[in-house]
């Protein structure tokens, strides 16, 4: 137990890690991406992804990989109507109040982190209903 323990200590950090470099590093100035540099960044991203289930089957097994390689790719497909939802309300955003391309990387952060926190802050109810018919 006290490994498992460390085990989540060690993600949690490696995903502050990550997003700092992410953010704060790579991206710092604002500018417009490009598909090129879309798809290589997305790449980078889909590789840590694999590196962490070979991980996972590696110290937890052949099941325990597949399941998280599944979830992985179940995940990745459904996330696709959250990008168009992201970038529609972007688009409506910045075309609305006419605000430049390069400030509109801050309006999907602020998006991607409302969302974040409204998804923590926002537990779903373990009661019944006791709304009768």
């Amino acid at each position: 137990m006290d490994n498992q323990i460390w085990l989540w200590i060690g993600f949690n950090l490696f995903i502050l890690l990550m997003l700092a470099l992410d953010l704060g590093v790579f991206h710092r100035k604002a500018h417009e991406i490009k598909f090129k540099e879309a798809i290589s960044w997305s790449a980078v991203w889909i590789v840590f992804a694999l590196i962490f289930n070979a991980g996972i089957y590696h110290f937890m097994g052949a099941q325990k990989g597949t399941e998280f390689l599944t979830g992985y790719l179940i995940e990745k497909v459904l996330s696709v109507d959250n990008i168009f939802v992201f970038v529609g309300v972007k688009m409506m955003i910045v075309d609305f109040y006419k605000i430049p391309v390069s400030y509109s990387l801050a309006i999907i952060l602020l998006i991607l982190v409302t969302s974040i926190i409204s998804s923590i802050a926002i537990k779903p109810s373990t009661e019944k209903s006791t709304i009768q018919n």
